[in-house]
C-alpha cells in the first residue's frame, strides 16, 4: 500500500482509513452511515488483471454517472507505507513506487495522492465534489484504492474498492464506505444519503462486473 503526502487540508474528515477496519459496519465514524457492498465478478488471473485496470482507470466512478474533471497527480513524493491483512493488522510495507500510468485518453490511474475532480448526479441528486485518493494497493492477488472527500461534496466520506483474486480462483469486488451528510437537505432527511449510496454501489458495480444486471 502507498499513501501519498498530505497537507492539513487533504480531506475534510477525521476518520482517514476507516474503510479498511473490518467491524466498520458496527462501529462507524460518528455521525457516519456505513454502507458495504461484495459480488463475485468472475474468476481466473485474466479476468482479476483486467477488472484491476479498470478500477484503477477510474471506471466504477464512470459507471456510476460521475463525470471526472481535473486528475492531478501528487505533486510532492510519495513513501511507501504499510499494508493490511485481512482482519486489519499490518504486514511488511511495499519496497517500490509504481510509476504513473495513463489511460487510452490520457487520464492519469489512481495513485496515491491524486485529487480528482467529479461532477453529475446520482439517484436525482447533486453529486460534485473534489476527492483524495489516500492509497493504492497492488499486489499479485488484490488490488485496490481508497478514495476520500476533499469539499464540495453533499456528504463527508470516504470509499474502499478491493478487487480480489482468492484461493478458489473466484474474483470479488467489494466496495465499503461511509458517509455524514453535510448537505442540509441530507442533514435533514438522513435516508437520502443511504438512496444515493445504493444508487452509487449499483453504478460501480454494473461498471466493473459483467454479469450484474439488477439492483
Amino acid at each position: 500500500m502507498r499513501r501519498g503526502t498530505f497537507r492539513d487540508d487533504t480531506v475534510d474528515y477525521a476518520a482517514v482509513g476507516a474503510t479498511h477496519s473490518p467491524d466498520l459496519m458496527q462501529y462507524p465514524p460518528e455521525r457516519s452511515i456505513a454502507a458495504e457492498r461484495t459480488i463475485r465478478i468472475g474468476s481466473g488471473q485474466e479476468r482479476f488483471a483486467s477488472a484491476g485496470e479498470a478500477l484503477l482507470s477510474w471506471t466504477a466512478q464512470k459507471g456510476a454517472g460521475l463525470q471526472l474533471g481535473d486528475v492531478r497527480p501528487a505533486s510532492g513524493p510519495m513513501y511507501a507505507g504499510v499494508g493490511f491483512d485481512d482482519e486489519g493488522n499490518p504486514v511488511a510495507p511495499a519496497s517500490t513506487e509504481a510509476e504513473q500510468r495513463f489511460d487510452a485518453e490520457g487520464t492519469p490511474f489512481a495513485g496515491a495522492g491524486t485529487t480528482v475532480t467529479v461532477h453529475g448526479r446520482v439517484a436525482g441528486l447533486r453529486a460534485d465534489a473534489e476527492l483524495r485518493v489516500i492509497s493504492v494497493t497492488e499486489e499479485p492477488r488484490r488490488i485496490a484504492f481508497t478514495i476520500g472527500t476533499v469539499s464540495g461534496s453533499v456528504v463527508s466520506g470516504e470509499e474502499w474498492f478491493l478487487i480480489e483474486w482468492r484461493g478458489n480462483d473466484e474474483v470479488w469486488f467489494t466496495v465499503r464506505a461511509f458517509d455524514a451528510p453535510v448537505a442540509l437537505a441530507y442533514r435533514l432527511i438522513r435516508p437520502l444519503v443511504r438512496r444515493r449510496r445504493r444508487a452509487l454501489f449499483d453504478g460501480y458495480v454494473r461498471a466493473i462486473s459483467p454479469m450484474y444486471t439488477t439492483g
